[in-house]
């Protein structure tokens, strides 16, 4: 499993100008075929991008959070 938080991917303030960078960033941490969780303080269009940009390329994908605990977005798992 692998955890992406996602107020790691920017510094300060996220800005949409900067999106390619952080889904490069975000695919370099989820690797190829794997169960991923997004948590972390971030804007909602970050956390839509990010998961868009996850589709096809995580086998799972997780938003965790204190408030929902884990909701699954995708789960590609034949099991």
């Amino acid at each position: 499993m692998k955890i992406i938080d996602i107020s790691t991917l920017y510094s300060d303030t996220a800005k949409l100008s900067e999106i390619d960078t952080y889904i490069k960033k975000a695919r370099e941490l989820a690797g190829e075929g794997n169960e991923v969780v997004l948590t972390g303080a971030g804007p909602v269009w970050l956390y839509l991008k990010i998961a868009h940009a996850l589709h096809g390329v995580a086998r799972k994908l997780i938003y965790r959070s204190p408030v929902t605990g884990d909701v699954v977005i995708f789960d590609h798992s034949p099991y």
